[in-house]
């Protein structure tokens, strides 16, 4: 691909090819419904939360790279838009589910990528899958997509999108998941009831030993 896109413009043609295949009805999208689509919080990663103009600045620069159109249907009054990412990229159905959902969730195995592009177009089984991503990879055109080197603790590489250019790789071993304050403070909670359950407990026995020692004792006066 000649001209790399930024990453709201990568956003924006990944909605618009999401949204002609899972809803049809509703497309060409309005800007409204496209920045709805951009920034929904499924299905994305990241979550985003672009304004319309800087979706209105991305649709008119996917325009000068032929990726999308603007259009007015008969009889409206409200500027449409589709996308072009199928003819001038030539890509199969198949090819356009998988650039899509890298797009919009990120580097992903082959696994996730079956199972994501489901909705949009089946990749049979995990070897028929393996293949369209690889096609991608060694597209005649140029590469739309990479393998990337397989990261630590993970038992299978991920593969990412090459629209933006190459992919940045942190080096650095994954961050340690903290709990969240509110879960260190619901642990010290616990801890502190489970704490006073044994207090009482040791009371309890303590009081059924002085009970019995009383009642040996009135006993001897009996």
């Amino acid at each position: 691909m000649d001209a790399l896109l930024n990453p709201v413009e990568a956003r924006v043609l990944g909605a618009l090819v999401e949204k002609e295949i899972t809803t049809p009805s509703y497309y060409p999208l309005t800007l409204s419904s496209l920045a709805a689509a951009c920034n929904q919080k499924s299905n994305r990663n990241p979550v985003t939360d672009l304004s319309d103009k800087d979706i209105a600045r991305a649709t008119y620069s996917l325009r000068e790279k032929h990726l999308a159109w603007e259009t007015a249907p008969a009889g409206s009054r409200v500027t449409k838009f589709s996308h072009n990412i199928q003819q001038e990229l030539r890509l199969s159905d198949e090819q356009q589910a998988v650039l899509c959902e890298l797009i919009l969730r990120g580097p992903q195995t082959i696994g996730e990528l079956r199972t994501h592009c489901e909705r949009m177009h089946p990749l049979g089984d995990i070897a028929q899958a393996a293949e369209i991503i690889q096609s991608l990879v060694e597209h005649p055109d140029g590469a739309l997509a990479v393998k990337l080197p397989r990261e630590p603790g993970r038992r299978e590489n991920r593969y990412a999108h090459l629209l933006c250019g190459e992919p940045e790789i942190s080096e650095e071993p994954p961050a340690e998941i903290k709990p969240a304050a509110a879960v260190l403070e619901v642990r010290a909670e616990n801890e502190r009831i489970a704490e006073l359950e044994t207090q009482v407990k040791d009371l309890w026995s303590q009081m059924s030993e002085l009970s019995r020692q009383f009642a040996e004792f009135k006993e001897q006066f009996d």
